[in-house]
């Protein structure tokens, strides 16, 4: 799946009895680096302002109407600090833009040979004045790595792509319709979520009823077009060699009703009922369905894990690469720092050494072997890994959650289903903490080191509480 652009608007801070010169370059140099991170810009140019920069309340009139009239494409603010900036003119851009985008704010440092009137910057100081007025006008926002740092440094380059990932959350959870698909498991109070506080925030759920997708499978012809390309999809994504071909049929009609469910609904994510209803009225597992899912981008969590589903999308969005949902499910040997984390699975593709399909051997026993093909087998690959969980708490009203950093490690295990070893250091700390504060034991899991990114658009942005794991 391509990668979208990014937008920023940019927002060139400058102030009379400092340098223009400063402003000038800053914001050619600032488009420069933004285009080339591969990213668009919508900016005030020299004709629509003095250098193209923002100091006075009409600039600043100007400014917000443009970034208004583009205000569906842009993803995040960009303020540039070359020279001190004028504050007010920074703030009242913003406010009067309305956007409710991240903003991150830049500062050029200072070269101390070049220290005399005609080069001094002193955005070391504007940029505390241009927050402290953010703040005082109620405007979120993020600052660089580094207090004052070049636009073409390879810090900023650093703080660019952490920025992006923190508009792509934002953005990709405002508005968010998730899919639940089926009732929750009798036996998983655990997964229970509210509607209300997600809806309260931004975040609807559209619900589908299982006797309402087995009614739509059943008036499905094997020979329909739809049928037998999603067939071919199945069998191109995963070895079926041991998989009796009925059973890849039913998994191809269940992928074509939930595909163009979602599709009439404009649902972007789903929460799947996956055991045992789907396994003793239709006879299979539906995991490779959403193993697919997954692997494209559409998270899909099991168990109707709505807000794990949440947690995988934030994942996503931040690396742009797919997300799985885990158990944090077993000990590895005596080591405080390792687990196993594992689900029957419906892992993404992109999470395997190698994977096959095959029969969920847990639940086997209660329907029958031949009701539960459909698994995607295999061990987790090793690499980075980031991890985060989101749970609504609907004592205190609010959506809270967990993020950190770790990696899956080659350490051997002899299991079924899809399985891997994680480490992170400090892990008794954080066990103890989702023990204590009664999280459920669904993690979502992602190839990438983006923990920070979904903790900032989590907490400055959306307003919710987070704990960041550090050892």
């Amino acid at each position: 799946m391509p990668k979208r652009k990014v937008t920023m608007g940019l927002i060139v801070g400058n102030r009379g009895f400092f340098p223009d010169h400063l402003a000038k370059s800053g914001r050619e140099e600032m488009i420069q680096v933004l285009q080339k991170a591969g990213m668009e810009v919508v900016s005030l140019t020299p004709e629509q302002s003095k250098h193209g920069a923002v100091e006075t309340y009409e600039e600043a009139k100007r400014c917000a109407e443009l970034f208004r009239s583009n205000g569906q494409q842009i993803d995040g603010v960009i303020v540039t600090l070359p020279n001190f900036g004028d504050e007010r003119a920074i703030a009242d851009t913003l406010r009067l833009a309305g956007l409710r985008v991240p903003v991150l704010v830049q500062a050029t440092p200072d070269t101390p040979g070049k220290m005399s009137i005609a080069y001094r910057r002193d955005s070391f100081c504007g940029k505390m004045s241009a927050c402290n007025n953010l703040r005082q006008y109620g405007i979120p926002y993020s600052i660089t790595t580094l207090h004052t740092v070049s636009p073409d440094s390879e810090s900023f380059a650093k703080d660019l792509e952490w920025f992006a990932g923190v508009c792509r959350v934002v953005k990709g959870l405002r508005n968010l319709r998730i899919g639940a698909i089926g009732a929750r498991p009798t036996a998983f109070n655990t997964v229970r979520y509210s509607e209300k506080l997600l809806e309260a925030n931004g975040i609807s759920t559209e619900t589908l009823d299982l006797s309402e997708v087995l009614g739509r499978i059943s008036r499905m012809k094997d020979t329909d077009d739809v049928a037998v390309q999603k067939l071919q999809m199945i069998q191109k994504y995963v070895s079926t060699a041991s998989v009796p071909q009925a059973a890849l049929l039913k998994m191809a009609k269940l992928g074509v009703v939930v595909d163009q469910w979602m599709k009439d609904v404009d649902v972007q994510i789903s929460a799947v009922q996956c055991w045992t209803s789907l396994e003793e009225n239709l006879g299979i597992v539906p995991c490779t369905v959403m193993s697919m899912m997954s692997d494209s981008l559409l998270s899909s969590a099991c168990e109707v894990d709505v807000c794990g589903v949440l947690a995988m999308h934030a994942l996503q969005l931040a690396s742009e690469t797919p997300s799985a949902l885990l158990d944090w499910n077993n000990n590895y040997g005596d080591d405080p720092n390792k687990a196993v984390c594992f689900h029957c699975s419906n892992l993404p593709k992109h999470f395997f050494k190698d994977v096959k399909m095959d029969f969920q051997e847990i639940i086997a026993g209660t329907v029958g072997k031949e009701n539960t093909f459909g698994t995607c087998v295999g061990q987790v690959k090793a690499g980075a890994m980031s991890f985060a969980r989101f749970s609504t708490d609907d004592v205190h009203g609010k959506i809270r959650g967990y993020s950190g950093s770790g990696r899956f490690t080659d350490d051997p295990l002899q299991t079924f289903g899809g399985a891997g070893v994680v480490e992170i250091a400090g892990l008794q700390k954080l066990l103890h903490f989702i023990c204590e504060n009664g999280f459920e034991h669904h993690v979502a899991a992602n190839f990438s080191s983006v923990a920070p990114v979904v903790h900032e658009a989590a907490t400055r942005y959306l307003g919710w509480d987070m704990y960041a794991h550090v050892a």
